[in-house]
């Protein structure tokens, strides 16, 4: 059910930061169900938009999963080279063309075909970013490129082959825990014998 926007009207932004990403501070007057309204404040990381893709190799039964460092799952304390499905910003591009460039830089398969599947905000409650996710079929004679990201970004990117199963295996016991990936993967799982 559509929410009016009247119900929301902002009061004031203040620019905390605006270094890779830029945080805001937002005071909104909110009119709740009830009719009354409260002042709020909220923080807002203005992320810009994102792609991911599940790249399956129907032949071999696998995926092309990669993985790399992440800082903030280093600082939580947590495993911080982190296996995910290719993914980056999409940069001024559509979607599709942003998630075919990110695929070649960071695991070196060129495309045929890129399903679009959905799009989700990954953090609604804090983070505007919205990501596209996709899959795509491919096989050994698609990988054109060595991968790994892009040196001048300082990337450094491990392409993985892992079996479906023994993939999504993996989030049961901790060792895939991004949650693009888990929604893809499992996705895969559902739609194993109809992915395109």
């Amino acid at each position: 059910m559509m929410q009016p926007k009247s119900r929301v009207k902002i009061a004031g932004e203040e620019t905390l930061s605006n270094g890779w990403t830029r945080l805001s501070s937002y005071l909104l007057d909110y009119i709740d169900r009830k009719g009354a309204t409260h002042r709020l404040k909220r923080e807002v990381y203005h992320r810009t938009p994102a792609a991911c893709i599940l790249l399956y190799d129907p032949k071999r039964d696998l995926v092309v999963l990669v993985r790399q460092f992440r800082l903030p799952v280093h600082l939580n304390g947590d495993p911080a080279w982190m296996i995910e499905v290719p993914a980056g910003l999409l940069d001024d591009d559509h979607p599709e063309a942003a998630i075919r460039r990110e695929a070649m830089e960071e695991t070196g398969y060129h495309l045929r075909d890129a399903r679009f599947l959905f799009k989700s905000y990954t953090s609604p409650g804090a983070v505007t970013e919205v990501v596209h996710f996709f899959a795509a079929l491919i096989d050994t004679a698609d990988r054109v490129a060595e991968g790994g990201g892009l040196d001048e970004e300082h990337e450094d990117i491990e392409v993985l082959e892992i079996p479906l199963d023994e993939a999504a295996a993996m989030i049961e016991t901790g060792e895939i825990f991004d949650a693009k990936t888990i929604v893809l993967l499992q996705w895969a799982r559902l739609n194993r014998g109809t992915l395109f």
